[in-house]
């Protein structure tokens, strides 16, 4: 079957399952289906082989398998991965968030701005009737107040008529579209700038909102409600670790839930744990920025208050500018707004993918599995095992790095997300943070940390082994491959978003380390660029031209042209022979 047929079929397979969904009620996404079914292919219990194409019977039993999967809405592993496609479609980057923002206002106000540059009015009706248009787009542009709000529109045409009157539509209306944009972009920018200066002396601005006292407090709020969650969060995958490792070390059968679905319960919360830690850094980095924002406010509204004080009349020159950076000091804060209430919503949204797992084991029930075991947090278990590096020594033909050697140990991306690869086959998909301070396993240039030495131990006598079974684990929980980065182990599986949302993509820094080496700079490093038919011998050369210059006047000896072409002696063209003296050689040619 060639790739194109392979593809085909795979589309066939993802629309049946969506009509079948549909069908039973079950809104699903294509690409949460396309994820599930090459989960279900992936899964050993299933007993699908993937080295041959499918059967019909295959194809078949994929489907159904598929179907059962995304109609059970009690399953927590189903709502990891439906966590998972949320946030990779809907998370970005700061920056891709206010591009984002920025083409949706260009949209928005463009058939305005393309009404101005196309007009051609003539008529005094039509004159005033541009202006109108010019004020609304001008309102629209900076989000200070509405269009349809008479006391704002009085304000900004007021505002306007003191830096463009009326007077010179007919200059603008001579210029050309690019021109026009670019003006009306000037003109939005001095009329917002003189609005806010207005509102800071207290003489207007109406529709306009007190931002930073709205961000001083939005801000915070969303902070501390992230903190709230992730603490909640922790605590309960605290209750979740140590059951599990009761239960695997115990042999634990009677009074215990299935460890398959506490184990999915603790997959669900690690990763609505991991999904808010990156929404809180940027909320962090949103307050920086909010924080420099306002501090330029400051000093922009003080330079405007000591360039204008009491004075009736101030040059444009020294004016305008100030109020074109005042307006788009005003823009960087109502970005931060919208970046702030986009992380906001996404955090909120992520809530609902918890509540099965939070239902099927309330803390009351958890407490009562827990009775008489020790919940150990991450913090506890991290300091338990601070101080105590890992001897290199005792594992021979191994490389390990560590934060006193290693330039940039903190920037290093470490392997399965930073979890312990050892207690993941150990304890059956374990999720326990790694304690890169004890030492970092270099094997074939990934970074692996564990959550204690016999652990990293371990893991370092067979580490091909152990990757392989974290492999098979994550066929059994296939939101894994998500959570603990494993694209690279599962080729056939991609990151949901085709990694436009993720960190996008990181850098991956390799570790710079401390050691004492001798180095020798190469004379080739590029051995393309060796010119075999360099010559640097000065003498060389000259002989080189002196035969040039010989061949380029030496007479040339031809058959003779009036003859017959039968008759013609062909002849190569021969040299007579010249002696040529120089200093150190006799040449004869």
């Amino acid at each position: 079957m060639s790739r194109a047929q392979a593809e085909s079929v795979i589309r066939n397979i993802i629309r049946e399952i969506i009509q079948e969904c549909a069908g039973k009620g079950q809104a699903v996404t294509e690409t949460l289906v396309a994820f599930i079914v090459k989960a279900v292919v992936l899964d050993s219990k299933n007993q699908f082989n993937v080295d041959r194409p499918l059967t019909k019977d295959d194809v078949s039993r994929v489907i159904k398998i598929s179907i059962d999967k995304l109609m059970d809405n009690r399953n927590p592993s189903l709502d990891t991965v439906k966590m998972q496609v949320y946030f990779d479609m809907n998370f970005n980057t700061r920056g891709d968030f206010l591009e984002e923002h920025r083409r949706v206002l260009d949209v928005r106000i463009q058939p305005v701005i393309r009404e101005i540059t196309d007009s051609r009015a003539r008529t005094r009706e039509e004159l005033e009737g541009l202006y109108r248009k010019i004020i609304s787009a001008i309102l629209l542009r900076s989000g200070l107040g509405s269009p349809t709000d008479i006391s704002v529109v009085r304000e900004a045409a007021a505002a306007l008529q003191s830096i463009f009157p009326q007077t010179e539509l007919g200059t603008f209306l001579t210029l050309t579209k690019r021109d026009k944009e670019r003006q009306l972009q000037e003109l939005s920018l001095i009329v917002t700038g003189i609005r806010l200066f207005n509102k800071d002396c207290g003489k207007g601005g109406e529709g306009i909102d007190d931002l930073p006292a709205i961000l001083n407090e939005a801000v915070p709020a969303t902070n501390n409600n992230m903190d709230i969650a992730i603490n909640s969060s922790r605590s309960t995958s605290y209750k979740y670790t140590a059951l599990i490792k009761d239960i695997v070390d115990k042999n634990r059968e009677d009074n215990v839930p299935p460890l398959q679905l506490v184990v999915d319960s603790l997959i669900n919360t690690r990763q609505y744990e991991a999904f808010l830690v990156h929404l809180q850094t940027d909320v962090i980095e949103c307050a920086r920025q909010v924080e420099k924002w306002q501090h330029r406010l400051e000093e922009r509204m003080d330079l405007l208050q000591a360039t204008v004080q009491s004075k009736t009349a101030v040059p444009t020159a020294q004016v305008y500018p100030q109020f074109i950076d005042l307006a788009q000091v005003w823009v960087g804060l109502q970005e931060e707004m919208v970046v702030l209430s986009v992380l906001s919503s996404i955090s909120t949204s992520l809530e609902q993918f918890t509540r099965n797992q939070r239902e099927i084991f309330p803390n009351e029930m958890l407490d009562s599995y827990l009775d008489g075991v020790d919940v150990v947090t991450d913090e506890d278990r991290r300091k338990s095992t601070d101080g105590k590096p890992i001897d290199p020594t005792m594992y021979r033909e191994t490389e390990w790095i560590f934060p006193d050697s290693t330039k940039n140990f903190a920037n290093l991306q470490m392997q399965y997300s930073g979890y312990c690869g050892w207690s993941l086959v150990q304890y059956d998909r374990l999720l326990v943070p790694g304690n890169p301070s004890i030492g970092v396993f270099v094997y074939r240039s990934r970074y692996y940390s564990f959550s204690s030495k016999e652990a990293a131990g371990e893991f370092c006598k067979d580490p091909e082994g152990f990757i392989a079974m974290i492999g098979e684990a994550a066929k059994k929980s296939p939101e894994l491959i998500q959570l603990l980065e494993l694209h690279t182990q599962f080729a056939s599986i991609t990151p949901y978003a085709g990694g436009t949302g993720r960190s996008p993509a990181r850098m991956i820094e390799r570790p710079i380390t401390k050691s004492d080496v001798a180095i020798q700079t190469e004379v080739h490093p590029m051995e393309c660029n060796i010119v075999k038919s360099y010559e640097w011998n000065e003498w060389e050369l000259r002989r080189k031209a002196i035969k040039l210059a010989n061949l380029r006047t030496t007479n040339q000896i031809n058959a003779g042209e009036s003859q017959q072409p039968s008759q013609r002696q062909h002849k190569p063209g021969i040299f007579t022979k010249r002696s040529v003296e120089s200093d150190d050689q006799r040449m004869v040619q």
